[in-house]
């Protein structure tokens, strides 16, 4: 493909990516739905009254840790578990009954799975094979699945033959060789080193966009997950914690719970001293003689308990005071520094003994740190940066 050529898709997939969203949509019809889906393990509830809608042509991420029921809330798609009540229905079909192998669906396990003594082809032909497709038909399908993941030269090498991003790529041809509505990925990458894993991430979207179909995806890493889907559902013990974007959900978590789990943050428990229109003074407890200004609306009312949530890349850390009073401020001492290359993060030690942690860009190349360790220092944030949780 030459360069133009690229730019121009690459410009046409991200403009499209950024159109996406018929869950605004009044009108859109999910292609997916979770009626209030419960799912019990004798007295363990796996599930709990849980409902979802998840549409045609969506890159959507099931996130959260071990247990949260992710995995058993796929399984029950695909046919493998049966919901203890509630329904499920694909594309208007109640899927309730229905065996695995007559659904629409096909699932990419995070072992592969790959038939070891079958060589490349054949793995991507078997299901193709047992569905009794005619055999010109299967290698017509199986030469556009290897073109679509660029296996075309490892066509007759073994599994064992393969890298671990190669049997990846192999695994997800043979599950889209039958075209299902929905792809299934359970920790599909997990496999993988970490830049490989992102690589392949990019290629994942790449491939879901130009096959205009659904892919559902359980994770519990929050940037893989940030990085593919269009949405996100953050799951805690059986049910939804919140429904939205990846910006949404790291920008505006919905909980306290949701801010520390998706990505790096503080939280700052403070009182709310006084509110205006559109402006909120807080104390915090780390510091009450230091009002902080919260440009936010918020439920809650004067001399209510609430946490501030700030991402350490909002902060900013300085050896002077910020010049602007507008701006929030605390003053401490770096008590640890880790140096990652691109970043720099500062864990800063409070007159309180508390501690929270600031991320500094290295935009400049230095032979000394212009901060390092027990300087006092000024962490600020404009009012803008930090969000009020109430739950």
């Amino acid at each position: 493909m030459s360069t133009g050529v690229a730019e121009k898709t690459q410009k046409t997939v991200g403009g499209i990516r950024r159109k996406f969203a018929p869950w605004n949509d009044p009108q859109a019809v999910p292609l997916i739905r979770y009626q209030n889906v419960t799912k019990r393990f004798g007295d363990f509830v796996a599930i709990d009254n849980l409902s979802l809608d998840i549409y045609e042509r969506e890159f959507f991420a099931l996130l959260g840790p071990s247990g949260c029921g992710k995995t058993t809330l796929m399984r029950m798609l695909a046919g493998f578990e049966e919901p203890s009540s509630g329904q499920i229905t694909l594309a208007g079909q109640d899927l309730v009954g229905t065996p695995p192998y007559k659904r629409q669906t096909n699932m990419m396990f995070q072992s592969y799975a790959l038939f070891p003594h079958m060589s490349v082809w054949d793995n991507i032909a078997f299901g193709l094979r047992q569905d009794g497709m005619e055999k010109g038909a299967i290698a017509a399908r199986v030469e556009e699945m290897l073109k679509l993941v660029k296996l075309e030269k490892f066509a007759k090498r073994k599994p064992h033959q393969l890298s671990g991003g190669q049997r990846q790529r192999v695994a997800l041809a043979r599950s889209l060789a039958k075209r299902p509505k929905v792809l299934l990925l359970d920790e599909p990458l997990g496999a993988l080193d970490k830049k490989l894993r992102e690589e392949t991430q990019f290629e994942l979207m790449d491939i879901q966009m130009e096959l205009g179909m659904t892919f559902l995806i359980v994770t519990h890493d929050q940037e893989e997950a940030m990085t593919v889907a269009d949405r996100i559902a953050v799951m805690n013990h059986g049910k939804l914690v919140q429904v939205a974007p990846p910006a949404v959900i790291y920008e505006q978590p919905a909980s306290r719970y949701v801010a520390e789990f998706v990505g790096d943050v503080n939280i700052l428990p403070a009182r709310i001293d006084s509110i205006t229109p559109g402006l909120l003074t807080l104390r915090p407890e780390v510091a009450p003689d230091m009002p902080f200004h919260v440009t936010q609306e918020c439920p809650a009312a004067v001399g209510d308990t609430v946490a501030l949530a700030l991402r350490p890349e909002k902060l900013r850390v300085e050896l002077e005071p910020p010049a602007d009073p507008s701006v929030n401020c605390l003053s401490g001492s770096i008590w640890d520094i880790g140096y990652l290359g691109d970043l720099s993060i500062y864990h800063v030690e409070l007159a309180d003994g508390s501690r929270i942690k600031a991320a500094k860009p290295n935009l400049t190349r230095m032979v000394e740190r212009p901060i390092t360790w027990e300087d006092k220092v000024y962490v600020s944030f404009t009012p803008d940066a930090g969000v009020i949780l109430t739950s």
